[in-house]
This record gives C-alpha cells, structure tokens and sequence, in this order.
C-alpha cells in the first residue's frame, strides 16, 4: 500500500501533496503529506524495524512521553503514518541551553518509566545491550574504519582488549531502557518543547549509554563545562527513580565515551568512506576530535587500544593533510549536476559562467504514471528497476557520457573552475534523479580528484561526492 493510499484510508481524502524529506544515515525514507492533515509518511526496508518503532511508540505514547503519534500503518507493516513535529531538530538550535536541558531532564522517563511494562523481546535487532552488542560495536569500528586506514596491530593484544571492555559495559543492573541512538538530530522541537523520535533501535542496556550519546555526539561539539553541567542536570532528574553515586556515574562515562566514539566511527567509515555520503565523511574529524581529547586521560584498562588509537588519529590528520594538497594542486574544477523539473524552470548558472549542458528526460517512458511509483523517485530500486528494464535510460546516458567526458577534461586541464550538467523531466522526481545521480556517480569515478555537487533540486537533496 503507497503512503497516498495510507492517506485515503486514515483521512478519507487524498493528500493535497506529498514531498520527500532529506535522507538520514538509514534507508528508511520519509515523506511528508500535505493536506486536511499534515503528517510525516515513513517507508521501512524491514517489516522488523517498523514494528519495533511502533511498538516503542505506542508504549511511550500511552505513558504520556512526547514522542509522536502513530495514526496508521499499511498491512504490510513496511509503511506508517505518524504526527508531524515539524522541521526544527534541536541539533538546529543546540545554542539554546535551555532547551538541551528540558532534553536531559525527559531522558531518564524514557530509560526507567519506560521500560516499566516493556516487552523487550519486540526491540530490533535484539532484546538487550549485553556482550555481543558491545563486540560488534567494536567490531564495526574494526571493520569499517580501523582497518581501511591500515593501522596495523596485534589481532590477539586487540581482541584481549575488546572482550574486556564487552563484560565491563554490559552490565544492567536496572534493566532500563537504553534508546541507543540519543542524539540532538533525534529531538524535535515543538511548542518550545522537547519530542523524540527514532527510538527504533532502543533495547534494555545501561542507561549512561545514552547520556554519552547525547553529550559527546560529534558534530554538537558541546564544550566541557556545558557537558558537566547537563550531567548534573541528568543527575537530578535520575534521582526521582534511583540513588546514583555521582562520582561513580562520572568515571564510568569514561568508558562509555570509548565506546561510543568508536562505534560512532564504524558508522561514519562505512556510510562515509564505504557508501560516500559526504555529510558522515565530514563529521569524521569531529568524532576524532573526541576520542583524541578523551586520549588525554585514556582509560587505564585499555592500554594496547590506547596505544593503536593514537596512531589512528595520526595517520587520519596526515591523510587529510595529503589529500587537502594533492586535490589543491591537482583540481579546482567542480562540476554541479542537477535534477529539476520543466515545470519549475531550467537551474540557474550561480558561478556567473554560463554553459553547460541541459538534457531533455521527457522522453523516455515516466514511471510516475504508475500508482506504485508515485511517492518514489529515481533513487529507489523500484524505480530503478523499472526504467533500466526497458533498455532506454541506459542508452541515453552513454550518449551523455560521450558529450560531457570530453568537456570535464578540457575545463579540468585548461584550470576551469565550474561546468554544470542538469537533467530534467515533468516532476524532477524520477527520469531526471536517476539520469543526474549515475551520471554524478560516473563522473566522480572516472576523474576522481574532480569535486561533483550533486543537486537533486526537487527532491532537497544537495551533497558533494
């Protein structure tokens, strides 16, 4: 069922317009439908996830925790409906210290509230934060970043390690609810109020867990004298459900802070380094900036990892160095590709050059046509199946390729700095989004040091590859 059907079902009338969000880190895809009733619309990868989203959300909403309302969910429980909290993250305003407060004070309601009555056999992907979550924690930095960076180290002095740290980290002696991914991006602020969301992954887990998720997420870049002071805030607020040593709490986040970081760090490698996407690579310095700072006064049970992370943090900062001067000499040119819709007008040259190459989509067969493709774009595999199995977008773009290579060399060696290359079709959703992200993708693999921005004008979508 399409999230304009959801729609229909719930409201009894089609939604007035439907227009996709920017993507996040997941593969889930969120939508918001304008109309009688302005909702968010969530399309899910995994039946599994979904569930426990509402699930979770249901549990607190009944609690009366502000999360949002689930107000409808298709049969095939891969799509929902939920309240619309708007647009404003509190990552977007985190100079308002009032408003992080509120946050750390809503925190422990979540964690020892809700867990109260909680079945934690529906949580996805598992039921508790025990041993083998920590290790594969560990082992998604290993994986994902540590080894790509080719540090080398001692299998055996590491693993040693690692196991450590999973028996020291999993303990939960108050079975509380840990949220998992507690971050100012996953609070929205409404009425000058906290709500949160993407709760999906939470399980039962040690709850400083979630105050280092908060307080040390990298691109917030909280200052130490606003971390201590939200900590006290957390203190007083977790004293209404349990006697906490304080200064006991305060040296066990050390190690929670470890582990974090280097699981935040797996994430940033494979999204950022792995899948390409230029907003986790830019975040890789904020989160090294932290395990370097917490490397200062390392944790003592770890002395084989201390010593493998400062060559990782070295290594990282002369890369950077390197790179930063090698695409100086090498290339200033950017090429900006561009998806649009006719309807909305052809993209406007900014670098004040003019030129380039505009290409023409309408031609080929338009998926938005059909009801099941509607709601998607050019992006999603659906779409993508359907285009490429009749043989014509495939042809059109090899004709593309061959016009724009030789105009990407000529600009790159005679010192050019920019050449645009837009795509358009009749709603900029699906023909011209495939055309422009393959070519994009094309373009960035054949002239590697060449910056491509990529602007999916229609869809909010704008990144550099």
């Amino acid at each position: 069922m399409s999230l304009e059907q959801l729609y229909i079902r719930k409201f009894g009338m089609a939604p007035d317009g439907i227009v996709r969000l920017t993507p996040a880190g997941s593969n889930r895809q969120y939508f918001r439908l304008n109309g009688s009733k302005t909702v968010i619309g969530v399309i899910g990868t995994s039946v599994d996830e979904n569930e426990a989203f509402i699930y979770l959300g249901s549990h607190f909403k009944k609690l009366g925790l502000p999360v949002p309302e689930i107000l409808a969910v298709s049969s095939d429980r891969l799509s929902y409906l939920q309240e619309d909290l708007g647009d404003v993250s509190l990552f977007s305003v985190k100079e308002n210290v009032g408003l992080l407060k509120s946050a750390m004070e809503r925190l422990p309601d979540f964690q020892f509230a809700g867990s109260k009555d909680l079945d934690f056999s529906r949580c996805f992907p598992v039921a508790d934060f025990d041993r083998q979550s920590v290790l594969w924690d560990l082992y998604y930095f290993k994986y994902c970043f540590l080894n790509p960076s080719h540090v080398s180290y001692r299998e055996d002095l590491l693993e040693r390690e690692f196991q450590l740290m999973a028996e020291r980290l999993s303990r939960n002696p108050h079975g509380t609810f840990m949220y998992r991914d507690f971050q100012s991006r996953n609070v929205m602020i409404k009425d000058d109020k906290p709500f949160f969301i993407d709760f999906q992954g939470g399980r039962r887990g040690p709850f400083e867990y979630d105050v280092v998720s908060f307080l040390w997420q990298a691109k917030a870049a909280f200052p130490k004298v606003l971390k201590d002071e939200l900590i006290d805030v957390y203190l007083k607020a977790v004293a209404k459900y349990v006697e906490v040593d304080t200064e006991r709490f305060k040296s066990a986040l050390k190690e929670f802070v470890l582990l974090r970081t280097l699981q935040v760090l797996g994430a940033y490698g494979f999204r950022g380094k792995f899948e390409r996407k230029s907003h986790f690579l830019q975040s890789i310095p904020y989160a090294l900036a932290n395990l370097e700072d917490l490397l200062d006064t390392p944790c003592e049970n770890y002395p084989y990892l201390n010593r493998i992370l400062r060559e990782l943090i070295a290594h990282e900062k002369e890369m950077s160095v390197s790179v930063k001067k090698v695409s100086d000499i090498v290339s200033s040119l950017t090429v900006t590709v561009t998806s649009f819709s006719y309807k909305k007008g052809i993209p406007e040259d900014t670098s004040g050059n003019g030129g380039g190459f505009v290409f023409d989509c309408r031609a080929m067969e338009n998926p938005g046509r059909y009801a099941e493709y509607k709601t998607l774009t050019g992006l999603d595999k659906p779409v993508i199946d359907f285009l490429e199995s009749r043989g014509e977008i495939q042809q059109f773009l090899e004709h593309c390729y061959a016009l724009v290579d030789p105009s990407v060399q000529c600009y790159d060696s005679r010192g050019f700095t920019s050449l645009m290359v837009n795509f358009g079709c009749t709603g900029g959703q699906h023909r011209s989004v495939y055309s422009a992200q393959h070519l994009a993708e094309h373009i960035k693999k054949r002239f590697p040091n060449v910056t491509v921005h990529l602007i999916h004008r229609e869809q909010n979508i704008d990144v550099i590859l």
